[in-house]
């Protein structure tokens, strides 16, 4: 039998040193952690000032604007932050999908033949990346709450919106059906999930396109209706109406959080379209010349054979864009939208526990980045060229 050969310790084996170094680096940082935690513990207690989250079961007793979830004054400060953290999530979510589309179209409209759309395009991408997004939230936020007209002149465009300085009031849903319904859309997206990836495959065995569009559209349209009528429950349409000096009914959209989304949105699809225009050059000219030779229209040529490629230039940089946008939302505080920040200053100014508001803050970022770039770095793997 072949003996195994032991390694032995020595100062020229560079194997050797760098796990010394290593080793009197991390004891090092970990010595600078334990003193600054000691140092501020100890300052904090001469100061006679608590530490600790237990603060987060004791009565909030301020108000918040807008929430996702039920919460009154008379919660705690845990629900509290929840709602600045779901409020953060809800801006976030919306203000991705929104610049991804924007920005996809803007990026597009830069390469177009089109001399006038190319230029506009340009100038909109140039002029909104140099503004900075702190002034264009104030921007928007007093095109919102000073330009536009009060409740009783409010915009009328379509039967059941109203535009005015108290934000858009849109239609909603009400009933006990509403879960059912929400259930069947979501079972909805879940079919068009499961059959986009069959599709996928059956096309790369086959050849054969599966008309998807067409079937997403009636799953989103069926699943929902199917759910209501098997509930059985009532379901009405809540339209605002104008009752005094304010609108009752429907769904509302503060100013705040439009002036922020409208921000964000535009401010980030500038950047994004950016991504998108480099990643579509990255593809070579052969790429289209092939593609136009089997009599493919520029639209199809684009969306069936130079975005799959271009995604793969596209994806890591728009995952840098993703992260700017979730935390450029933190400048929410500025507007009066009552996001993550905006709900911790109000904590740690009624509790003064600074040190645990901060760090509230800077975990729910990091679990938010981070879930998105395990997410993002996914997908990428998922459209990478497999090497042979």
């Amino acid at each position: 039998m072949r003996k195994t050969q032991r390694r032995r310790l020595s100062w020229n084996d560079p194997g050797t040193r760098s796990l010394v170094y290593q080793a009197l680096v991390l004891g090092l940082v970990g010595l600078g952690v334990w003193y600054l935690v000691s140092n501020t513990l100890h300052n904090l207690s001469v100061r006679n000032i608590s530490t600790g989250f237990d603060f987060l079961h004791r009565e909030a007793g301020f108000a918040i604007g807008e929430s996702i979830i039920d919460y009154t004054p008379a919660d705690t400060y845990g629900r509290a932050i929840w709602v600045g953290i779901l409020n953060t999530l809800r801006v976030s979510v919306l203000g991705i999908v929104l610049a991804t589309l924007l920005g996809t179209v803007l990026g597009i409209a830069r390469l177009s033949r089109n001399w006038l759309v190319s230029r506009v395009a340009n100038a909109y991408i140039e002029v909104m990346r140099n503004v900075p997004l702190l002034l264009q939230l104030f921007f928007w936020y007093a095109i919102i709450t000073e330009v536009m007209p009060g409740p009783r002149q409010a915009l009328n465009p379509v039967t059941g919106v109203f535009i005015s300085n108290r934000g858009l009031k849109l239609p909603s849903l009400q009933g006990d059906a509403l879960d059912w319904v929400l259930a069947g859309l979501g079972m909805a997206i879940v079919l068009a999930v499961l059959i986009a990836h069959w599709a996928k495959k059956r096309q790369d065995a086959t050849g054969r396109v599966f008309p998807l569009g067409r079937v997403v559209l009636g799953l989103l349209a069926a699943c929902p209706a199917a759910a209501w009528l098997l509930s059985g429950a009532p379901l009405s349409l809540d339209m605002p109406e104008l009752k005094g000096f304010n609108f009752v009914g429907g769904v509302t959209l503060t100013p705040e959080f439009a002036a922020l989304l409208a921000g964000l949105v535009i401010y980030t699809s500038a950047f994004v379209a950016e991504v998108v225009r480099s990643g579509i050059q990255s593809v070579g000219a052969g790429q289209w010349e092939a593609a136009g030779s089997l009599g493919l229209s520029r639209p199809r040529m684009l969306r069936l054979v130079i975005l799959p490629q271009a995604l793969r230039v596209i994806v890591p940089p728009m995952t840098s864009q993703y992260l700017n946008l979730t935390k450029n939302s933190s400048l929410a505080v500025a507007i009066g939208y009552p996001d993550i920040v905006s709900v911790v200053n109000t904590t740690l100014n009624q509790t003064g526990q600074a040190i645990e508001g901060i760090l509230i803050i800077m975990a729910a970022y990091l679990t938010v980045s981070l879930s998105i770039s395990v997410f993002m770095n996914w997908y990428n793997r998922r459209i990478a060229l497999v090497e042979r």
